[in-house]
């Protein structure tokens, strides 16, 4: 026998702290006897020993890989000792199996020197990490062509390795192969990085090794680290580029393990370590910086490892509904106002920005190598703006030339990021690991002098990016040193499907969103903002408010109040007046309420805008709080502005304006009645008189407020002719509001509002907003808009199938609540999420509605079974105004009681309350199922 291939415990070293000890793992002893003896009762031939060998193999792979789950489920953080543990049994299998082949699937007595043959584990396996999914990345190495008999035994090897439902990506080379494949391809190249030794001919995996590194690896080096930083850049591009990502890929994300092993990769290919650890030997890291990478490595393979047990595959994405699952499981709770996954998703976020600082100290490090052998380069790097003392640039990055010198003022703690916009350089990463480390400067007398307040503000006031700034401050430490307030809103996540980013991230793309306006970048997109700013603003105070708008977040007190009593300190603090201060605090306290009047009320109501008007008291707050209400929900996410937002809050503004500049009195219903039928008439030269003033009559006043002059036009053809039987549909593009609006005519009656709302909700339809009137002669009039399932206008393709769900559904062909029951069900990563309900009613909002406004988890047929409940109660509907924030949803309801009236007697309100709430459950448990 092959004396590679006689048993020796040894052959296979064991990692000193596997998560639980390696006999119970897997007892390689019995199982080689176990093999033997399958093989001694079975037949010769090959696929009769494979038979009785495989059952014996996949036990004992299945029976190791549950005693590792069991002891990581223990010890739930304990992720390195078990990713070690994965590999040393997959290790171990590997093996047998190729031992089983070479010694009695495919014996060869003498081999020749062509079939000396070496089985080497490369990527994640050659480092000897795996999940408990991960691929097996093998490579056979021969010394030339592959023969008949490597080939059988290779096969032989897969088709068990498959049966052990082992996923194995493999390949067959020689080391000349290798050598010029890896030099073609990165992928390639950087497996091998990786390649380690498992059993065979060493003597083979020796030279391979060797010839890597002397003939390929040592001239390459500037080639592989810019092979990949561009592999690194394009993979965060495709993650979405933001570390903050609310559902981040634990391993492609930005900030996730392929970063770290990124280092790792560069750092073997350079110096040959075999581990990170020995980058402190090479001064990449210092001591500390290691152990943030230990730290990080640990969590995020912890993360990675829970996902992959929990699912049962090689998943990655930690979706919503896994966060809430990997956080029980590493025995995170709910406390101080949060939700368990919380504080976990905020530990996630903490690593991954630990990450992306390690990785750019890192590359620095490495390109002041490279340049050190690039004398050109570093000349051309050189020719930069000077920097100012006790500053240098270096490798074209700011950097700290005397560090005693910088640290004397501490100040300086501020300026460095002054110096680096000015300049228009990055921070070196020695100045980098300077600011960190000297964090503690920064203290009570640093915050309270006037100087540093100057800076701080100046940094987002003076140079045209603040963001940038900001984000690096963020980054270090510095902007929560500096503001202590904020450190706790520092990757804090916000546990729902509205808002993209974690609290800190979000607050800096808001003021990104202020930059890009004042630098006339969003002039078109948005003009009323833009207008604001050119016309002249307190700057100062509106970039204050929106650092601060969310800073009370996380709390069990509403973060509005809460962040307006923190403004209250900080802002004094920060050099700003008194009168400034109380402008900034005043725009913590109300930054919701021009999105909620805007989002939540009827604006067409002039009620809505004289309450509005009087909150705001003058066109300077207005000013400031439309701008910071825009640029707020601009920095929730990429898709979360739209038209409709644009023209609701465009709308508040310039009605608030005139109300503001001219009186509230201005705004009164009966001036923009006869404006509206002023309108219709000109929209409608062709009618007769007769006819216009026949329609012009049948209306009541409502009507006339409450839609453009296009609807008006469109029920007025509707209207025409109608017969007491028909239903009449027009659907038009409203491309002002990124939605299809939909216009109903027909016979009115009882529940005829909520029939309308099962149609669109069965036809997929995503209502955004509704009105809804009744004519003098007793037809309905109803407008709905619309929007598909991505938020966009429904394309004309799509109309005809759209107009004929609804048609069938109008005429009794279809029922609503019967078809939506198969259609509602929630999916699997959207159940985490809780909503509490809330129900409130207001007789002051509306002169002549009682406004009902139901805040509660959204989905499919909500809307249909509130309004078919309004309408059992014999409640009247007016119009419906549906707001959507991720899985929450306020959907609105102007409405009378069947006398014309409103709801002041408290039992009915608390009955229509109970009612409405049943029919939330009653949904809920149905889309539960």
């Amino acid at each position: 026998m092959d004396p590679d291939l006689t048993f020796d415990p040894n052959q296979l070293p064991v990692p000193e702290d596997l998560i639980c000890a390696a006999e119970d793992i897997l007892d390689r002893g019995a199982l080689r006897a176990a093999i033997n003896a399958a093989i001694a009762n079975c037949g010769t031939g090959g696929g009769e020993r494979r038979k009785a060998v495989v059952p014996i193999l996949k036990d004992a792979f299945s029976l190791g890989r549950k005693r590792i789950a069991e002891a990581f489920l223990a010890s739930p953080f304990e992720s390195v000792p078990t990713t070690q543990a994965y590999a040393w049994l997959t290790d171990a299998i590997v093996i047998e199996v190729f031992v089983l082949a070479r010694t009695h699937l495919h014996p060869l007595a003498n081999p020749t020197e062509a079939e000396r043959l070496s089985l080497i584990a490369v990527g994640g396996s050659g480092r000897g990490e795996m999940a408990p999914h991960s691929d097996v990345d093998l490579l056979f190495l021969a010394p030339y062509k592959l023969t008949p008999w490597s080939e059988s035994l290779i096969e032989s090897m897969l088709y068990i390795l498959w049966d052990l439902k082992l996923k194995v990506g493999h390949a067959s080379r020689t080391v000349k192969d290798c050598l010029r494949l890896a030099r073609e391809d990165y992928t390639i190249r950087t497996s091998l990085v990786e390649e380690r030794f498992l059993v065979g001919d060493a003597a083979l995996a020796t030279e391979l090794t060797e010839r890597l590194r002397t003939e390929l690896f040592a001239s390459t080096i500037p080639d592989f680290i810019e092979a990949k930083l561009t592999e690194r850049e394009e993979r965060h591009r495709k993650q979405g580029g933001q570390r903050y990502m609310v559902e981040p890929n634990v391993k492609e994300g930005k900030g996730g393990l392929r970063d770290l092993q990124s280092l790792y990769w560069i750092g073997k290919y350079i110096h040959g370590v075999k581990n990170a650890a020995e980058l402190v030997n090479f001064k990449v890291f210092t001591q500390d910086e290691y152990e943030e990478f230990k730290a990080a490595h640990e969590f995020l393979w912890a993360v990675r490892c829970h996902l992959h047990l929990l699912t049962g595959r090689a998943m990655d994405q930690l979706t919503f509904d896994m966060q809430v699952e990997v956080a029980d499981r590493m025995h995170y709770k709910d406390r101080g106002g949060r939700r368990a996954v919380e504080h976990f998703m905020q530990d996630y976020f903490r690593f991954a920005t630990d990450v992306g600082e390690l990785t750019r100290i890192f590359l620095v490090a490495q390109e002041e190598a490279m340049l050190k052998a690039e004398p050109m380069l570093l000349r051309l790097f050189n020719r930069t703006k000077k920097a100012k003392a006790p500053y240098a640039i270096k490798q074209n990055r700011l950097t700290v030339a005397e560090p005693e010198a910088f640290l004397q003022d501490k100040l300086n703690l501020l300026r460095i990021f002054e110096e680096a916009l000015r300049t228009g350089t990055l921070i070196h990463s020695d100045a980098m690991r300077l600011i960190k480390a000297n964090l503690y400067l920064i203290d009570d007398g640093m915050r309270a002098d006037k100087e540093a307040q100057r800076i701080f503000l100046d940094l987002m006031l003076k140079h045209g990016n603040p963001e940038r700034a900001l984000r690096r401050m963020n980054e270090l430490g510095v902007l929560g040193a500096f503001i202590p307030e904020f450190e706790a809103i520092v990757a804090m996540m916000q546990f729902n499907m509205y808002h993209h980013y974690t609290v800190d991230e979000h607050t800096i793309q808001t003021i990104s969103h202020l930059s890009k306006i004042e630098r006339a970048e969003l002039d078109e997109e948005l003009p009323v903002s833009a207008s604001i700013l050119k016309g002249g603003i307190n700057r100062k105070v509106l970039y204050v408010a929106l650092l601060l708008h969310d800073i009370g977040k996380g709390r069990d007190e509403d973060h509005s109040i809460l962040g307006a009593k923190i403004a209250r300190t900080v802002a004094p603090r920060l050099g700003l007046s008194k009168k400034d201060a109380e402008t900034v605090e005043w725009l913590v306290r109300n930054h919701l309420l021009m999105s909620d009047m805007a989002q939540k009320r009827d604006i067409a109501d002039p009620r809505t805008v004289r309450g509005f008007a009087k909150a705001v008291k003058t066109k300077e707050r207005l000013d400031l709080l439309c701008v910071l209400t825009v640029c707020d929900i601009r920095g929730v996410g990429p898709d979360t502005w739209n038209n409709w937002k644009a023209v609701l809050i465009r709308g508040l503004y310039r009605q608030t304006r005139f109300a503001l500049e001219n009186g509230m009195e201005a705004l009164n219903r009966e001036e923009r009645g006869t404006e509206a039928r002023k309108n219709l008439r000109a929209a409608l030269p062709d009618w007769p008189e007769k006819k216009l003033r026949a329609e012009v009559a049948r209306h009541y006043p409502p009507y006339w407020q409450g839609l453009h002059v296009t609807a008006h036009v469109d029920f007025a053809n509707l209207l025409a002719g109608v017969g007491t039987d028909e239903v009449r549909i027009n659907l038009t593009p409203d491309d002002d509001r990124d939605a299809t609006r939909v216009c109903f005519a027909m016979a009115d009656h009882p529940g005829i509002f909520s029939r309308m709302c099962g149609a669109l909700s069965l036809s997929g339809a995503n209502v955004v907003d509704a009105r809804t009137f009744t004519t003098k002669d007793g037809f309905a009039t109803a407008a709905f808009w619309v929007q598909d399932s991505d938020g966009h206008p429904y394309e004309e393709a799509r109309l005809p199938r759209l107009r004929k769900v609804i048609e069938r559904t109008l005429h009794g062909d279809i029922v609503p609540r019967d078809a939506l029951a198969d259609k509602g069900k929630l999916k699997k990563r959207e159940k985490a999420f809780r909503v509490p309900t809330s129900i409130t009613f207001d007789n002051e909002g509306s002169e002549i509605y009682t406004i009902i406004e139901v805040d509660t988890r959204d989905r499919l047929g909500l809307l249909h079974d509130l309004t078919r409940t309004l309408a059992n109660a014999n409640v009247y509907i007016s119009s419906a105004v549906i707001a959507t924030y991720g899985e929450q949803v306020v959907d609105t309801f102007y409405v009378k009681d069947m006398f014309g009236l409103k709801f002041h007697a408290e039992s009915k309100r608390n009955a229509l309350e109970r009612k409405l709430r049943e029919a939330i459950v009653q949904g809920v448990e149905r889309a539960d199922v």
